[in-house]
């Protein structure tokens, strides 16, 4: 039986509820240092992603937390205060439950950051309760594709809306995809996977790709179907499929 993962309404953040299992993807802690550099002066989120994210850990009594990758920002070197910010960032979480981190392509040196008691996985996945994960800039490992679910962050998904005045806001989303057979077989020969989803990015300040408009990040763009993606919202909302919504806009 497929384990039933869960996005929490209002947060992006993915909830395996029988295993006490949380996953977030992209936290980018120190991204504020590279907008400052670019003229935009804003309050540091860290405080605020860990208060958001304790709430989460608090109310669902999770005992197991996945960070699929980008905990920190800059690269290739990091900034003073972003190694204080992370360092302290994942020893008041790791109290909350046990931390799995897998590296994303900003997360350079993390194993520096890590307090002892942190499992640190190999940037190509790894295999947690029968679901893969990985973080997705890089090629997944034989043994994440052998999961029928795979969980992947660093596209930072949102979806591009149009009013009838032609005004466009950019909403967080969740895109749940099947993959794209013939890539997948050419790729991976004995993968099983069925149904790959795709998490928005935990950090408000990320930005992101307009997934009906842009294309995907990383090597999974070739292996997703993304017309025949399903959409949803933070909030739960679904949108449909993304191809309808590129009509649309």
């Amino acid at each position: 039986m497929r384990p039933l993962l869960q996005p929490i309404i209002d947060e992006p953040a993915l909830l395996l509820k029988e295993k006490k299992l949380l996953i977030i993807a992209d936290l980018h802690i120190g991204i504020e240092s590279e907008l400052f550099e670019n003229g935009l002066q804003v309050p540091s989120q860290t405080n605020v992603m860990e208060q958001r994210l304790i709430s989460i850990l608090t109310t669902h009594k999770i005992n197991d937390i996945i960070f699929l990758g980008d905990i920190k920002h800059n690269i290739p070197s990091s900034t003073i205060q972003e190694r204080t910010d992370v360092k302290a960032f994942l020893s008041i979480i790791q109290a909350y439950g046990a931390l799995h981190v897998l590296p994303g392509n900003h997360d350079g040196n993390i194993d520096r950051f890590l307090p002892p008691a942190i499992k640190l996985y190999p940037s190509d996945g790894f295999v947690f309760e029968g679901i893969g994960f990985t973080h997705g800039h890089r090629r997944p490992s034989k043994e994440v594709m052998q999961c029928e679910q795979v969980v992947i962050g660093h596209t930072h998904p949102t979806v591009m809306l149009t009013d009838r005045l032609g005004y466009r806001t950019f909403e967080q989303c969740w895109l749940r995809s099947i993959p794209l057979a013939e890539k997948l077989t050419e790729k991976y020969p004995t993968s099983t996977t069925s149904e790959i989803l795709i998490m928005p990015a935990f950090n408000p300040l990320c930005g992101g790709i307009a997934v009906n408009r842009d294309s995907l990040l990383g090597p999974f763009h070739s292996l997703i179907d993304v017309d025949n993606a399903d959409l949803y919202l933070l909030d739960g909302s679904s949108l449909g499929k993304v191809k309808d919504l590129k009509e649309s806009s």
